[in-house]
């Protein structure tokens, strides 16, 4: 028998947003492995081992599949959102980059809805024009380097989609971030606030940048920072397809 790995985005949190490609790769699966609540969203059958392991053991995941495929074995790596953004899919390239041994691996990716994406469609289309996604963890990468893409991202017009924002741990971190984009945007600047998109617990909240206060994320939000343009239509949000030349003095 020939193994596999498969990196697949489970999407937002609804069932329905899981796409039929991930849905076929998963019923072929012998074995999933992934963060513990991803992995819990999968029903349990005859033949399929479960590997479910804490957040911050990725290379120690993306492992255990390389293994479990070279061993004949089916495997499915489990992410939310889609696997390539601030997910196992690059984990897994990092554990596969020091393997020489595992490089001829059939591995596939399979996209799956971001959150970002999904809370941008329930409120509109505030992505509408050029955005960035930045994650405000500190994890993988020191805070100086946050605050540095952060400004530079501001001054240049896109809007923005914030993963991780706010923890236990780091409570004081999105304190900085609403500083600096008080430093370089306007206060009537929109901002939305999108928890749990897609699930029971979903809650948007749009206001602006004047009124936004840390404790309205957690880690369950993104958040989405508006462009200059970006404006409200009754309930929804949106920004332009197009940007007005604005002449220098």
């Amino acid at each position: 028998m020939t193994g596999w790995v498969t990196v697949a985005g489970l999407g937002p949190g609804a069932e329905a947003l899981v796409t039929p490609e991930v849905t076929a790769a998963l019923a072929e699966a012998t074995d999933v492995v992934g963060y513990i609540p991803y992995v819990a969203r999968i029903a349990p059958r005859a033949g399929l081992s479960l590997h479910p392991s804490d957040n911050r053991v990725e290379l120690d995941r993306a492992e255990l599949a390389l293994r479990l495929a070279g061993q004949g074995r089916r495997v499915v790596i489990v992410s939310s959102g889609d696997p390539g953004v601030f997910a196992m899919a690059s984990a897994l390239f990092e554990g596969l980059e020091a393997r020489p041994e595992y490089h001829a691996t059939d591995i596939r990716i399979l996209p799956g809805i971001t959150a970002m994406l999904a809370a941008a469609a329930r409120a509109g289309a505030p992505l509408g024009h050029d955005f960035c996604a930045i994650n405000l963890s500190d994890n993988l990468k020191p805070f100086s380097e946050v605050e540095r893409r952060l400004r530079h991202a501001a001054r240049g017009g896109f809007a923005m989609a914030f993963y991780n924002p706010r923890s236990k741990s780091r409570p004081h971190q999105f304190t900085r971030v609403l500083e600096i984009l008080r430093e370089e945007c306007e206060p009537a600047r929109l901002i939305l606030f999108a928890r749990a998109v897609s699930t029971p617990d979903e809650a948007l909240q749009t206001v602006t940048l004047a009124e936004a206060t840390p404790e309205m994320a957690d880690m369950r939000t993104v958040v989405i920072v508006g462009n200059e343009a970006t404006r409200r239509i009754g309930r929804w949000l949106y920004t332009p397809r197009s940007v007005v030349e604005t002449v220098p003095e």
